[in-house]
């Protein structure tokens, strides 16, 4: 798409070629864009049981586009919550430990005044370590436990397809029931436009490279119906010109907190 902008403005600098671009008129025609299309895919093939937004819907960062079918994961993620939040087998092993410690040091007293063999002391406290390394193992288990529970999570969440921007819903390409594809060839489930700000393509003839800098504010006048004034500020400037037209590009951000602006437009730039 951005080659054909291209076309339609190297045309109008063609036609524009009578003085357009004199030292003493700084009004060039450039051409409203997106700041970004993103097409929205998934993460895992699936089955689409909800597709909760549609061509020209408004989202915003984070909401939920589309839903995969989830039964069994669901399930997943609730056994894995259920073992995650046990506490008998790390009680069990605590009580166990502490009682083994209580024996073990009774039997170490009755040891050391020769009241008991020192084998019943010595076994006592391979009793007391033994304890010890059971309690460590639940508590390593509970703790894997949970590690597994996030891991559940994790898939779960990736059969939830949530916008990654704040902008415009401008296809819709799958449908509830259908089967997507997790892969680089997959067909979208929609696709995105960033509409705020928007991006401004101007280009300008190699003569005038050096004469503007990031940051200035440049003036930018929408073809009709749209009518007013817009006040938009460089972004970047090509450091390579374009040798077969003689040009480079300017890149302008352009607020449009009210999405009054619809991409897509001819304009005018006056620096």
């Amino acid at each position: 798409m951005r080659k054909n902008y291209n076309k339609i403005i190297v045309l109008l600098l063609s036609s524009t070629s009578n003085c357009a671009f004199s030292q003493q008129n700084s009004s060039y025609p450039c051409l409203i864009e997106p700041m970004q299309q993103v097409a929205i895919g998934v993460s895992v093939t699936g089955v689409l049981e909800d597709v909760s937004v549609k061509r020209g819907s408004v989202v915003r960062k984070g909401q939920v586009l589309a839903r995969l079918s989830s039964r069994v994961e669901t399930t997943s993620l609730a056994l894995a919550k259920y073992k995650a939040e046990q506490q008998a087998a790390l009680n069990l092993a605590q009580h166990k430990m502490a009682f083994a410690e209580q024996k073990y040091a009774r039997r170490q007293t009755m040891a050391a005044e020769q009241l008991m063999p020192e084998q019943d002391k010595n076994d006592a406290e391979a009793e007391f370590r033994l304890a010890q390394a059971e309690y460590q193992l639940a508590q390593e288990n509970r703790q894997l436990a949970r590690y597994e529970y996030q891991q559940q999570q994790a898939q779960l969440d990736l059969r939830t397809v949530r916008s990654p921007l704040n902008g415009v819903v401008v296809e819709q390409n799958a449908h509830v029931g259908e089967v997507v594809e997790a892969n680089s060839n997959a067909k979208a489930i929609v696709k995105l436009a960033q509409l705020d700000p928007l991006r401004v393509q101007v280009i300008l003839p190699q003569r005038d490279w050096g004469q503007f800098k990031v940051g200035q504010q440049v003036e930018v006048t929408p073809e009709l119906p749209l009518t007013g004034r817009y006040t938009a500020k460089i972004k970047t400037i090509d450091k390579v010109l374009d040798a077969a037209s003689g040009s480079f590009v300017v890149f302008l951000e352009l607020p449009n907190p009210h999405l009054n602006i619809p991409a897509g437009m001819r304009c005018q730039a006056r620096f």
